[in-house]
């Protein structure tokens, strides 16, 4: 599955070095046609970054997921732009970290997004046994 993260401190970029998924940062010039899961931060009060914004204005249709860093001193608005993305988006909320992350939240990422890929793999193949069977009914009929 491929990462695409935003890390304006590095400790998003921090905790993508630890995965072992292909992982693209946005930049002004990214262009994505596969399915992502995003990393992003959380700015401001509790914000979405606007690069993080303006990516998503053009690649969302192939956001799978999304994570977000955080520091937890910001209590209820912790990691608040995943939440936000989440929402909007109508995306499962992958993971929270802090800063840049502990191994163990590295290991639960990395759990989480292949739990997602298997979950996504079975679907896709019921939906193509289940669209073949449709198919083979409305032929006999």
């Amino acid at each position: 599955m491929l990462i695409v993260y935003d890390s304006k401190t590095g400790n998003v970029k921090r905790f993508v070095q630890k995965l072992d998924f292909r992982c693209i940062q946005i930049s002004d010039d990214i262009v994505i046609n596969e399915p992502f899961i995003l990393i992003t931060y959380t700015t401001g009060f509790g914000q979405v970054p606007e690069t993080t914004r303006q990516f998503l204005t053009q690649h969302s249709q192939w956001m799978k997921g999304v994570a977000a860093s955080g520091n937890m001193n910001w209590g209820t608005r912790y990691g608040l732009a995943a939440d936000q993305i989440a929402e909007q988006y109508n995306v499962p909320l992958v993971m929270k970290f802090e800063l840049s992350g502990t191994k163990r939240d590295v290991e639960t990422f990395k759990q989480e997004v292949f739990h997602f890929v298997h979950a996504t793999t079975t679907m896709d193949h019921v939906e193509q046994r289940n669209y073949g069977e449709e198919r083979r009914e409305i032929s006999v009929s």
